[in-house]
């Protein structure tokens, strides 16, 4: 990310009065949304502005809080006055941090029974996180149906949908992936666990390990440029 997405200005426009935040990198937009503020998206510009129908003192309390948590972070926020504390509120890692650091498991891996292991967080039966966010959908849906607003059935009946069919499917072939990694019992070809030991037939003493040394990629050098012609001497 460029040193610029790393300040942003939230404060309340003049024009239209709402609390409006613009700037920022993925994370001070995760920030932002984590603080009841609502990405827009538009076709030249992505902003984040407090929901319509909030009194003033709650409007002043959201985007205070905001602020603290991004000044924490280290951003730069250039914010109202109104806005501005000297509060600083940590920002602790969200729940999807712990599922993507199931990828950092899943590229480290030698093995494919750490693949299989990584994935089973993902595809157990009872409380995986694909079941959860099975649960999230099923209960968002009840949520749903009953606040009596024409679009309400509809966007229950989606999410429904979504659980069921979309949801479903990506259950069972992840789980089938899973299923079939872990009866491998398979070295990955490029990557395996160091010992830290160097095996009896090592030519060099000063080696510690017996992995082979790294390959350096360079880039070949750019052929010299032929000599201009001479000029024809009068």
């Amino acid at each position: 990310m460029a040193l610029a997405d790393r300040f942003l200005t939230l404060g309340r426009d003049v024009h239209s009065g709402e609390v409006l935040a613009r700037g920022g990198d993925p994370e001070a937009h995760s920030i932002l949304e984590r603080s009841g503020f609502v990405p827009v998206v538009r076709l030249h510009e992505t902003y984040h502005w407090l929901p319509v129908g909030l009194d003033e003192t709650e409007e002043k309390r959201l985007a205070t809080r905001a602020v603290a948590r991004l000044c924490a972070e280290k951003y730069g926020v250039d914010t109202d006055d109104d806005f501005d504390t000297e509060t600083r509120e940590p920002h602790y890692l969200p729940l999807g941090s712990s599922v993507a650091h199931l990828a950092e498991r899943i590229r480290e891996a030698t093995t494919s029974d750490e693949v299989a292991d990584a994935l089973t967080e993902l595809t157990a039966s009872h409380d995986g996180v694909l079941i959860a966010l099975g649960e999230v959908l099923a209960a968002t849906a009840a949520f749903s149906q009953v606040l009596g607003h024409p679009p309400d059935r509809h966007i229950a009946k989606r999410l429904h949908y979504l659980a069921e069919h979309r949801l479903a499917v990506l259950w069972s072939d992840l789980a089938h992936i899973r299923n079939d990694l872990a009866d491998r019992h398979q070295d990955h070809p490029q990557r395996r666990a160091c010992t830290a030991e160097v095996g009896p037939d090592e030519r060099e003493a000063s080696a510690v390990c017996a992995c082979p040394p790294p390959r350096l990629t360079t880039t070949p050098a750019a052929a010299p440029a032929p000599p201009a012609p001479a000029h024809p001497r009068r």
